[in-house]
């Protein structure tokens, strides 16, 4: 028994996070359903170059997937907002499974149009699952430490889709051919998409009613504005990255090093996830998003100085470990400053400023593969994304302030009780 209250110890916040209720198949089943987003991209190029088109094609053509994905999840996290994750996501699921099982029957080099076409339209109708998700974990996990611990696991875990998703896709179509790895592409993200809408949170999830903001949504908020081109930043390092990991592979006759490198800052980012929703007391949180901003720009120097593969590897983990604070802390941002009504639609805008900031960070760094500055883009994308927070500061700690004072003022009497 407690001996200040007489009510027995809350045992929920030593239980392990993965035995609550829902929260195993939540996040397991939306990894799943976003494999898709690590497979696709590969898969294309391979089904493109084995129907004899160029890789320039199949470039083309990854960069429309990516591209429409970043434009298609805010507006699908508003249609979410306003009817519901069920018809909307299932819609969603159904329309970019048909897409993707419809490309290894079309003939990219003689049908371009109708190849761009069903990639586009892949892209657009990709699952909001990412977005989905954080917005689940308010039911689920009604306590606010574990709820930052499960965004914190969630956000790490995300790494795992790339880490996974092209080595699958790889294998499989070297047994099997590119066609058969693009359809278990598709079958993948329908079965983990089937398995989250298929749980209770999702169906029972409703939106939260009358919204406060008008045709821009959380757009019309100028700290949300900034902190969303801020992230983009973290998206250009991320993006760049992946680049300069091919470059490296090439300059040292060593392919494994295109995989390896990015799967070391992945599981940098799960050790940083796993440590961070262990802290009980962390910091304030606009303190800790620009610190974790700070510490996510200064472990990209080391990199600058070109050091060789074995230590370019070791020193790419060390970004990851800051990584899942940083965007931990912009989606708990975001979740404050989200007027009533769109708190799905920010966390698709902060999924869509990553993937453009990515597809931007991808596209300067294959044209400077070959110049040095290249391994200093990753750096650059993260001291920009720093940059931006401290000019931000004040705008967003006053937002969140008079949030939180609103929020409070608004809340009923039982609750307050509670």
């Amino acid at each position: 028994m407690n001996s200040d209250t007489g009510c027995p110890p809350d045992r929920t916040i030593s239980r392990p996070l993965l035995t609550e209720r829902h929260v195993a198949r939540l996040l397991l089943g939306t990894l799943i359903g976003r494999l898709p987003n690590g497979m696709a991209p590969v898969a294309i190029l391979l089904l493109i170059a084995a129907q004899g088109g160029s890789l320039a094609t199949g470039g083309l053509l990854c960069a429309l997937y990516g591209l429409a994905s970043a434009v298609g999840q805010p507006v699908l996290g508003r249609m979410v907002d306003r009817r519901g994750q069920t018809r909307v996501t299932t819609a969603a699921v159904l329309l970019t499974t048909a897409c993707l099982l419809l490309l290894p029957y079309t003939d990219a080099v003689a049908q371009p149009a109708l190849a761009a076409g069903l990639v586009v339209l892949a892209g657009l109708s990709t699952p909001p699952l990412e977005a989905n998700l954080r917005a689940l974990w308010g039911a689920v996990l009604p306590d606010p430490e574990r709820r930052r611990a499960a965004l914190a696991l969630d956000t790490g875990a995300q790494g795992l889709i790339y880490v996974a998703g092209p080595p699958l896709v790889a294998a499989l179509s070297a047994l099997q051919g590119p066609g058969t790895a693009m359809t278990l592409t598709a079958v993948l993200g329908l079965l983990g998409a089937s398995a989250v809408l298929s749980a209770a949170p999702s169906r029972q999830w409703h939106p939260e009613g009358t919204r406060t903001s008008g045709f821009l949504g959380p757009l019309q908020h100028s700290g949300l504005r900034l902190l969303f081109l801020a992230i983009s930043g973290v998206g250009f390092a991320l993006g760049s990255m992946n680049v300069w990991a091919v470059s490296m592979a090439d300059q040292h006759g060593m392919t494994l090093l295109s995989g390896v490198i990015p799967a070391a800052l992945s599981l940098g980012s799960l050790v940083g996830g796993v440590l961070y929703g262990r802290l009980r007391r962390p910091a304030r949180l606009g303190t800790q998003l620009r610190l974790a901003a700070a510490l996510f720009a200064l472990a990209w120097l080391p990199l600058v100085a070109h050091p060789g593969p074995v230590a370019a590897t070791a020193l790419t983990a060390l970004p990851g470990l800051f990584l899942t604070v940083l965007i931990t802390s912009a989606f708990l941002t975001a979740d404050a400053l989200a007027p009533t009504g769109t708190r799905t639609e920010a966390y698709a805008w902060l999924i869509a400023a990553v993937g453009t900031g990515q597809a931007a960070g991808t596209a300067l760094a294959g044209v400077l593969s070959t110049h040095p500055s290249s391994a200093a883009l990753p750096a650059v994308g993260a001291l920009a994304c720093l940059v931006v927070l401290l000019g931000a500061r004040r705008r967003l700690t006053e937002s969140v302030a008079a949030h939180r004072r609103g929020r409070h003022r608004r809340m009923p009497s039982h609750a307050a009780r509670r």
